[in-house]
């Protein structure tokens, strides 16, 4: 098992392909271990060389009611006001602090996701 770290883009296409090739390694063995090194390494690159953006507020709360099948009625509930729902999802209206901890608690959104600033409509 040779393994180096992964400083270009083909060095990352060839820690891609050992990683199909160890996919299935029987746990505890020389080939798992290996697998393991390769995901954190690739994981690293991965995180240096293709950032995933957080997601806009709004998107993340429609993307949790999705998961969880929340319907928008079902969701002026938890925020104690169907009104709200809908300023909020035309962002007419930003998310109060009290929202956002319903949010975070309720439909387990990162609250660093749920205070970033996001444009409203005026």
């Amino acid at each position: 098992m040779k393994i180096s770290s992964i400083k270009t883009e083909q060095d990352y296409d060839l820690a891609l392909e050992r990683v199909n090739i160890l996919f299935d390694a029987k746990p505890n063995t020389k080939e798992s271990h290996e697998l393991d090194i390769l995901v954190t390494l690739i994981e690293k690159y991965e995180q240096i060389h293709y950032p995933i953006p957080e997601p806009d507020p709004i998107e993340a709360i429609k993307f949790m009611m999705e998961q969880n099948g929340i319907t928008d009625a079902e969701l002026g509930i938890i925020l104690n006001s169907r009104s709200r729902v809908s300023e909020i999802f035309k962002r007419k209206r930003a998310l109060t602090i009290t929202q956002i901890r319903v949010l975070n608690e309720k439909l387990h959104i990162p609250a660093s996701t749920l205070i970033k600033e996001y444009a409203l409509v005026k």
